[in-house]
């Protein structure tokens, strides 16, 4: 019997025609970019204060200044050690019955009673918009701009399951293309939401769709490669989203409403519903299917493309995972190793996913120049790449990963007590936190499924991720409610998180060098599965002979 690996040695393991699926997948990744953090320009808080129409029309018939205005309006308050003017209380002054003339600069009002907020807020947002602008979501509903993050990591989390199932009872293709579907109908919802009740439930829909298309894609192309092309195609997939990291803020900058915002980030999902025409759908899913005549079909056009030729082996194609177990949630826990690397590995999700986004929304609060300090910290994400590409097959992947998550972790320690007067040595340091911890997160999509046998392995890795939108629920939470107590606290959460997680990772195995887990016992008894894959490779090389030993594995052609 032939397995679909074996066809693909004849139809090429990364030809032309990959390659061209390849490059129009890859288009997905930079989209979600600006689903993932958008939040950071859709829902800047701007400077604001409360509105007082009395002053401002005084303002404007005095030619007064807006510091003048905001005088006698605003009482000044403690934030962090630090006397500034307050922007959510104003003085309970009635400027109507108060013979408020031009001359009164100097009134002193410090022992004016205080109010809440009465006429709404004024915000310092040179003609832009936000969602939080729009909505008056400052001062006691602040935590609401919370819910806009954490609505769309549930829609990630529901929907990447769901999606999921969907994917292997339905094709990769057909998921893929409904949830782009999906994708383009609740991002234009999100983008014309009346109210922010209905924001977020659009938003929860968008993000159902969102993830769960992404991930069809990525499993879409790392089933039509060869074995050895899967990690780079893997990782090399998300980089493009650190593409659509740097392209997010130049497209910010020159969009000024939240809204308008939207839709140009929703419009590539539209377009890529025209992958009908130009994707396949995977023939290890149609093989798993018994599909066998649709499999050989797409097999043969792209062989065709790559410019190969299938041998009559092509007509003994069989489904290699055909018999596999069935998996439970029970064998990830049922024995001790496969316990620790469920744990482990779900931690490294729960606090990349924290770590991560709270790096990027953070750059929303600093008071900085937030597109040039995103596109700072956006460059820096491509180095983790190439990085990781370079050392997981000289080093291994124990030590890079714990590494990328300690230096992460240190990174965010040192930031939070550097004076803001050092601005460009306190930039760089957070810069390689943001690269130890981009790093992290790539790293750990390919080493879950490296540390679960075969038939548990695509659960192993669901289980695990769940964690991953977890950590985003949580995350903005953390940042802006804590940040609120210390601008640096969250910081020291994140740094904390990522040092347990290096630690955590440096008890796990290295698989460098060591074959993919058949079995539970494969990962409960290394050794054995070590003599059993050696023992294994002495009888296929006693049973060939020395010539074709050479012949089939020419190091030129390898």
């Amino acid at each position: 019997m032939t397995t679909f690996d074996d066809i693909l040695e004849e139809a090429g393991k990364f030809g032309r025609c990959q390659k061209r699926i390849f490059a129009l997948l890859c288009m997905v990744s930079m989209p979600w970019a600006g689903v993932y953090v958008g939040i950071v320009f859709q829902g800047f808080t701007p400077d604001h204060w409360c509105r007082d129409s009395a002053v401002v029309e005084r303002r404007q018939a005095c030619g007064w200044s807006l510091a003048d205005s905001r005088r006698l309006t605003l009482p000044l308050v403690n934030s962090s050690g630090v006397q500034q003017q307050s922007t959510c209380e104003q003085y309970q002054v009635d400027w109507n019955a108060t013979a408020l003339t031009c001359d009164t600069q100097e009134l002193d009002l410090g022992n004016t009673p205080t109010t809440a907020c009465r006429e709404g807020w004024e915000y310092d947002y040179e003609g832009r918009q936000s969602f939080v602008t729009e909505f008056d979501l400052v001062c006691a509903d602040a935590w609401l701009v919370d819910m806009y993050q954490a609505t769309l990591n549930v829609g990630f989390l529901v929907g990447s399951i769901a999606i999921g199932y969907l994917a292997d009872r339905f094709g990769r293709k057909m998921s893929f293309l409904m949830s782009n579907l999906l994708n383009g109908i609740a991002g234009i919802l999100v983008a014309v939401a009346p109210n922010y009740v209905s924001l977020l439930v659009f938003r929860t829909l968008y993000g159902f769709g969102v993830k769960g298309g992404w991930v069809a894609g990525y499993v879409l192309i790392t089933e039509i490669v060869g074995v050895e092309f899967r990690r780079t195609v893997g990782v090399i997939y998300q980089m493009f989203f650190s593409v659509g990291i740097l392209i997010l803020p130049l497209l910010a900058y020159f969009i000024t409403d939240w809204r308008w915002l939207q839709v140009v980030i929703t419009v590539p999902y539209i377009v890529f519903l025209s992958y009908y025409w130009f994707i396949p759908e995977s023939p290890r899913w149609l093989l798993s299917q018994n599909k066998k005549a649709k499999a050989v079909e797409i097999t043969e056009n792209m062989a065709k493309e790559n410019k190969m030729t299938l041998s009559k082996n092509i007509e003994t194609l069989t489904d290699d995972n055909a018999g596999s177990n069935t998996a439970s949630f029970m064998d990830l826990v049922r024995t001790p190793k496969m316990r620790k690397h469920t744990f482990i590995l779900s931690y490294n999700w729960f606090t990349s996913a924290v770590v991560y986004q709270g790096l990027i929304m953070r750059l929303g609060i600093l008071g900085g120049n937030v597109y040039i300090d995103f596109l700072i910290s956006g460059l820096v994400e491509f180095p983790a790449a190439f990085l990781i590409l370079f050392t997981i097959e000289r080093i291994g992947r124990r030590l890079p990963f714990a590494t990328a998550n300690i230096v992460a972790g240190a990174s965010c320690f040192i930031t939070a007590f550097i004076p803001d007067s050092m601005f460009w040595f306190k930039t760089v340091v957070a810069c390689i936190g943001r690269l130890g911890i981009t790093m992290a997160f790539e790293m750990v999509v390919f080493v879950n499924t490296e540390l679960y046998p075969t038939f548990v392995r695509n659960l192993g890795v669901s289980v695990c991720s769940t964690l991953c939108d977890v950590g985003g629920i949580v995350a903005p939470f953390l940042l802006y409610r804590l940040a609120v107590i210390w601008l640096e606290l969250p910081l020291i959460i994140f740094g904390s998180l990522a040092f347990v997680a290096g630690g955590l990772v440096l008890l796990l195995p290295e698989t460098r060098g060591v074959p993919l887990p058949d079995t539970i016992d494969d990962i409960e008894f290394p050794e054995k599965a070590k003599e059993k894959a050696e023992l294994k490779n002495h009888q296929m090389i006693n049973l060939l002979p020395n010539n074709d030993v050479s012949t089939n594995k020419d190091p030129a052609s390898v």
